[in-house]
């Protein structure tokens, strides 16, 4: 059975298939011209310039914090004192991974149990979340449970009552602008999650600052401060705080860091000094000399803004002409970060993900913002509009208005039994 609306869904999906589209909207990844925003980094710090403000020989051991002087440039943007401040390698992930496999092998300050030793490890995942985040947690056999989102941030009514578990031993962040759905912790929610009654004494926020200074607009978002709020509600070792320079600088040759409490910093470098001597302070001092200082951090991110927004304006732009009184759809209108949130309606996610692979344009999977790979809605698709060139961006968003139109289209109950043959098919 066919309509005209369906008919017309059809005839605009086959001629963008005609187009041999190959364009990719998966990662978050800066594009080539945010990256040679940085190209000068590469010649610091100069081959006879290698010591830093106090005489430390950048090239040698030793130094298992970081650089002091880069430490002291970027505490204010993570709300960390510099003294509980480490700067570390390439990779914010890298640090969250051994801080819980630190966390499995060695009691936190607070306890006297390794989380090897418990029956049960769980964390708690708002959703929609960072896959990589959940990604970690399956790795390390540490199990997940959804959270809600809200526009403040995690559902705290949800997650008040879970911590009641002395399983429940922490909980994933993104503060700011927050993967995948913009969305800003509210002042109240920090609280809250700095004050729940957790039944685990070692409970730990993980709390990814990953997009701090990444603003969409001149409005410079601030949130509020977790460490001073957990030190006052009586759990001072509570949040454990990371940030990277990955979308600032260069990525996967930028400087990672980690802030928390003084216990817990002495914690994690004591461990950590098993395994390495000490990151690259060269890179440290690279950073140093190329920012320079806070108001040089943002006049560089300022830079990358007149690059991005543009591309998260067309986002917004198309999707509003397509879909603005269309039920059921909806998508986020981020400030900052990396991601726009599209929703759909229930149901019709993966599909829409499958007409657009078969049309040559990439999305992530659908079910990526879910622990386990699971939306049980199938509601939710990630967009990174960041990494391909403005024009790709209008193509490939062009394209996804055809495919959701489609997959609409084909909700009558002859098509939806028709695409579930299908889907069974292929997975044979």
């Amino acid at each position: 059975m066919t309509t005209p609306v369906l008919d017309d869904a059809r005839a605009a999906y086959e001629e963008l298939k005609g187009q041999g589209m190959r364009l990719d909207l998966t990662r978050g990844k800066p594009s080539a011209q945010q990256l040679d925003l940085a190209n000068a980094m590469l010649g610091l710090p100069g081959s006879e310039d290698f010591r830093a403000a106090d005489g430390t020989d950048t090239r040698n051991y030793q130094g298992l914090a970081g650089l002091a002087e880069l430490r002291e440039l970027v505490a204010p943007f993570l709300q960390v004192p510099a003294a509980q401040l480490i700067a570390f390698g390439n990779s914010s992930l890298e640090l969250m991974h051994d801080t819980l496999v630190h966390a499995l092998l060695s009691p936190l300050p607070g306890t006297e149990k390794r989380w090897a030793d418990e029956e049960r490890v769980v964390f708690l995942a708002p959703v929609p979340g960072y896959d990589r985040h959940f990604g970690v947690c399956e790795r390390l056999g540490i199990e997940l449970v959804p959270v809600p989102m809200t526009p403040d941030g995690p559902d705290m009514d949800v997650v008040d009552e879970l911590v009641l578990d002395p399983a429940v031993k922490g909980i994933w962040c993104v503060p700011k602008y927050s993967n995948p759905d913009g969305a800003v912790y509210s002042d109240e929610t920090v609280r809250r999650l700095a004050a729940t009654p957790a039944a685990a004494p070692e409970f730990r926020i993980m709390w990814d600052n990953a997009y701090a200074v990444h603003h969409l607009t001149e409005d410079e978002v601030e949130i509020a401060d977790v460490l001073a709020l957990c030190a006052e509600a009586g759990h001072p070792d509570r949040a454990f705080v990371f940030g990277s320079t990955s979308k600032i600088t260069l990525a996967g040759a930028g400087v990672a860091f980690l802030g928390s409490s003084t216990a817990n910093v002495n914690w994690w470098l004591a461990l950590t000094g098993k395994r390495t001597i000490g990151p690259d302070k060269t890179n440290h001092l690279r950073h140093v000399r190329f920012l320079r200082d806070a108001d040089g951090l943002r006049a560089h991110m300022r830079k990358h803004r007149e690059i991005i927004a543009p591309k998260f304006a067309a986002v917004d732009e198309i999707l509003t002409r397509e879909f603005a009184d269309t039920p059921g759809v909806e998508w986020s209108a981020p400030k900052g970060g990396y991601f726009v949130t599209l929703t759909v309606p229930d149901g019709t996610a993966t599909e829409i993900v499958r007409l657009a692979k078969e049309a040559g344009l990439a999305l992530t999977p659908a079910g990526a913002t879910h622990p386990y790979g699971e939306d049980p809605q199938d509601r939710t698709i990630r967009l990174a509009p960041t990494f391909p060139p403005l024009p790709e961006v209008r193509k490939a968003m062009e394209g996804v208005a055809v495919c959701v139109r489609l997959a609409l289209a084909q909700r009558s109950p002859v098509q939806r039994e028709a695409n579930a043959e299908r889907a069974s098919a292929q997975q044979q």
